[in-house]
């Protein structure tokens, strides 16, 4: 665990200013005791890193091998069959119970091993504060680890750099930060070191502040750090996981209350079939013993493996459809999500601004591609642009000239240092052959008025053949009434008029009501003397050369993701710390905002009480402008409603309401550490549509669950049957102990493992997600298993009444109920692909990892009838070919009804539709 942080030196409390925000400068470096020209002495900041501790997040601790271990032992199924072999070894049947042992020991193993390992993994994923920082300490520039920043140094920021700590600006020279992963806020945001705000000032608003994680996309400056490791606001937001509470998964209250009720059944089978013997005149011991191997045939062995190995290849395909599970249950709870919260920035939509829409005179260009990657055209008409297009080359060369930031292409892809506004614009350039390296070597930079909030605009002046030429590129409005001429579609220059400006006002407003970003360019060719005149001056006379419209764009897969969910009864709500109209445009644009939705900003949110927030939520599908509070309060309001909740995001400002929901889900890519520790699931490629890949698995995996658990339970009623009719018959106990146990173990665990691995079923998505208080077991699954069990029984016991009273031979009989009711269940495992429909209309192929198993199990079975030690240990006799055939025939009677069933029962539905 991180050492503690230090947000101050001690200093006396009315000197300490609170809030940094509100306060100049020079007055927060002096309270914390630092200078805001020289920063600290060396000296003095060696000093405060040991007595502060390290600028680190409290970390949690490391995966503990123990603990994962023994939390395998949670289930009440696993404390069942420990205290079956304990009794069993304490009786003699030392046998049994090492095999019962060594089945819990099995289902731990699998358990743990996943568990770790996605750990394991989920550990190479974490990494969140910068490696190192800048900082001016005794006046001179030093770069340090960032763990070693301490409160009242200086950090000095350029483009590029990630920020070290909270810090309060000292200077900002066009200096913007992308504070994405703390607010959400998708755009960077400009900073001011002269901003005085006040104690109320929205985190989001706080121009002279910087804060841990966030990084600075243009621009220089220095800044003073006020605070450090847990003391950040990062740090905050990492103490909300506190509050919040992980809960039982849906699946965990499934097994329990199954686990209960067979813990319930056994001990009630065991105690009457005990009390009956005795009163009948058996022996105590022996009844004892009886009632022993009633319990084992009461619970399922093999349903603990079973079913931490479904979750396990569940786990498994989504590796492969890109998601890390860190706990096993988390598969099947998004499985039955109702509703999915969703980041918009970086998880809905690229997380990258993209040029869509040029405009030069009376004509429009399209854009294609997504996000910085250079693949795309510039379209005329819906055809590429020609190149020799003069006016259109004019345009982007002015737009990209106009521009400080840079774009890098590797094997790992293409990246924007510095704006990604204009790095949007040297991406659309580029897809018409001008690259930024070209037009800085071609058209060296003169000067640079760096954009200003108050102007809205940018000029750079660069020196083109025949003189300098002014590029400017602004806000619209701005813009607009400082040019006095225009290019036409075909490059001319002619004079701007009112209905001119008219035209580019009203396609302004058109691009702007889609909740697109527009920007306008314009230059003016310059004299030498001209190139040094004030900016007002230089940025005056000037000639409009078009608009460009972008956006960080919906990724490409999502909207089809969205309606996905939304076919499956899943509800997709969007929580983004964006503005509300950009916000509502990308979910409209998505499929998730419908006419009768509703969009609420954070400013409402906190004019709600919770009661309030809890009667609304259900009709809200957007919500703006929020903070980690607020998406804490969302994800509570929503389960007050009963609802299973999944929430997913990137940022620290999601880590609390990832915790708080039913699942969460983390971006493996952008996400940040905090947020990783907190998720049940990461998304290793950032994509909505893995989160529906989860969904699809999720639910996939419970109906493999649920029928392998309705094929055990149905073949532990029938040898709970087959043993309590034949005990209140007065007949000798017709199955040996370990007889039941190779029954629950090899012919029913094993062809419930290869149910286990049944492919999703194709119309999964097609039905509602189920409710939180559905069980498991249901009427029809009760049903299903008690008509399945007394049939599998009465095979059974047929047989054992034919070789008892037909034959007068107590080991044939026993030979003859061991071997029908193996042959049975191995048989009707085939059956159980499906619950209803018959073997011939499957809609996918025949498991055929279930064919082994049967088949081999059906060999197994007749060695132990002819291997002389496997004889004794069963304590049967050999059985000759033909019976061998004749019992497999009838253990085929239970299978061949219930198939039939099925064809008659579904011939019933159809004609009802």
């Amino acid at each position: 665990m991180a050492a503690p942080h230090l947000d101050r030196p001690t200093v006396p409390a009315a000197a300490q200013p609170a809030p940094f925000w509100a306060e100049p400068p020079d007055r927060v470096a002096a309270a914390l005791g630092s200078d805001a020209i020289r920063g600290l002495s060396p000296d003095e900041a060696v000093s405060r890193l040991a007595r502060g501790g390290r600028n680190e997040l409290r970390q949690a601790a490391g995966p503990n091998r123990w603990a994962i271990f023994l939390g395998q032992f949670k289930s009440l199924v696993i404390w069942v069959l420990i205290g079956a072999a304990v009794v069993s070894v304490a009786l003699g049947e030392v046998v049994d119970g090492i095999a019962i042992l060594a089945i819990v020991l099995l289902n731990a193993g699998i358990g743990f091993a996943q568990e770790f390992h996605a750990e394991q993994s989920l550990a190479a994923l974490r990494q969140l504060s910068a490696p190192l920082a800048r900082v001016i300490r005794g006046g001179a520039a030093q770069v340090v680890p960032a763990a070693e920043v301490v409160p009242g140094d200086l950090l000095a920021l350029e483009a590029g750099d990630l920020v070290a700590a909270d810090a309060r600006l000292v200077t900002a020279d066009s200096l913007r930060a992308g504070e994405a992963p703390l607010t959400g806020e998708s755009e960077p945001v400009r900073k001011d070191a002269t901003f005085a705000g006040t104690s109320e000032t929205p985190l989001a608003d706080r121009r002279c502040m910087v804060y841990l994680g966030t990084s600075i996309t243009s621009g220089q400056g220095r800044a003073v750090v006020v605070a450090t490791g847990m003391g950040t606001e990062v740090g905050r937001i990492a103490s909300l996981l506190d509050q919040a509470d992980d809960g039982q998964t849906p699946l965990q209250r499934r097994l329990d209350h199954v686990g209960r009720f067979l813990l319930t059944a056994s001990f009630a089978i065991v105690f009457l079939v005990f009390v009956l013997g005795v009163l009948r005149g058996e022996a105590p011991g022996r009844m004892l013993l009886t009632a022993i191997s009633l319990a084992i045939a009461a619970v399922p062995e093999g349903l603990p493996a079973v079913v931490t190995i479904a979750l396990a290849l569940g786990v498994s395909r989504m590796v492969r459809r890109r998601a890390l599970i860190r706990r096993l249950p988390a598969v099947e709870t998004l499985g039955c999500a109702e509703v999915i919260c969703t980041d918009k920035t970086g998880t809905l939509t690229v997380g990258t601004m993209t040029v869509r829409h040029l405009r030069i005179g009376d004509r429009e260009y399209q854009v294609t591609g997504e996000g910085y990657e250079l693949s795309g055209a510039v379209l005329d008409g819906g055809v590429p642009a020609a190149m020799d297009d003069t006016a259109l080359r004019l345009f982007l060369t002015a737009a990209a000239g106009c521009s400080e930031a840079e774009v890098q292409s590797s094997p790992a892809g293409v990246r924007v240092i510095g704006d990604p506004t204009e790095g949007a614009l040297l991406v659309a350039a580029a897809k018409v052959g001008l690259s930024r390296t070209k037009l800085e070597f071609a058209y060296p930079r003169v000067r640079v008025c760096p954009f200003d909030s108050q102007r809205k605009r940018m000029t750079i002046v660069r020196r083109v053949v025949g003189g300098l030429r002014g590029l400017t590129k602004g806000a619209p409005d701005m813009l607009l009434p400082l040019c006095t001429r225009m290019m036409d579609a075909d490059g001319s220059i002619r004079p701007l008029g009112q209905e001119e400006r008219a035209a580019i006002q009203e396609a302004n407003a058109a691009y702007a009501g889609r909740a697109l970003r527009v920007l306008a360019v314009a230059h003016r060719n310059l004299s030498e003397g001209e190139a040094a005149s004030p900016d007002e001056e230089l940025e005056a006379d000037l000639t409009f050369l078009g608009l460009a419209a972008m956006h960080d764009p919906p990724r490409a897969e999502a909207r089809d993701a969205v309606l996905r969910c939304q076919r499956a009864g899943i509800r997709v709500v969007m929580i983004t710390g964006d503005h509300p109209a950009t916000a509502r445009a990308v979910a409209a644009d998505l499929g998730i905002l419908k006419e009768a939705d509703q969009v609420a900003s954070g400013v409402e949110l906190q004019r709600m009480t919770d009661t309030e927030l809890a009667d609304r939520v259900s009709g809200i599908s957007v919500f703006a402008r929020v903070t980690a509070e607020d998406k804490l309060r969302i994800v509570r309001a929503l389960k007050s409603r009963g609802l299973t909740v999944a929430m997913t995001g990137d940022g620290v400002n999601d880590a609390p309401a990832i915790r708080e929901a039913a699942i969460g889900v983390a971006m493996g890519l952008s996400g940040t550490e905090v947020t990783k520790q907190a998720a049940d699931m990461v998304i290793t490629d950032d994509s909505f549509a893995s989160i529906v890949a989860a969904v699809e698995e999720g639910r996939g995996i419970y109906d493999n669950i649920k029928k392998c658990l309705q094929y055990l339970l149905a073949g532990n009623t029938a040898e709970i049957l087959v043993m309590l009719v034949a005990v209140l018959a007065g007949w000798p106990v017709p199955l040996l102990p370990l007889q039941l146990l190779w029954i629950n173990l090899a012919t029913d665990g094993l062809p419930a493992l290869s149910l286990a691995s049944d492919p999703v079923s194709p119309d999964v998505l097609a039905r509602r997600p189920r409710k939180q208080d559905e069980r498991l077991a249901d009427g029809g699954f009760l049903r299903s298993v008690m008509a399945t069990g007394c049939l599998t029984a009465t095979v059974s016991l047929a047989a054992y009444y034919w070789g008892l009273r037909v034959e007068s031979d107590l080991p044939a009989a026993r030979n003859y109920a061991f071997t029908v009711l193996v042959f049975a269940e191995l048989l009707r495992s085939f059956g159980a692909q499906s619950p209803d429909r018959p073997l011939w209309r499957l809609d996918r192929p025949w498991n055929r990892g279930l064919a082994v198993v049967v088949v081999l199990s059906v060999f197994v079975q007749l060695l132990i009838h002819h291997v002389p030690l496997l004889q004794h240990l069963f304590g049967i006799s050999p059985v000759p070919p033909v019976t061998c055939i004749a019992l497999l025939a009838v253990g085929a009677i239970p299978l061949a009804l219930l198939e039939v069933y099925k064809e008659f029962t579904s011939h019933s539905r159809h004609g009802a539709d």
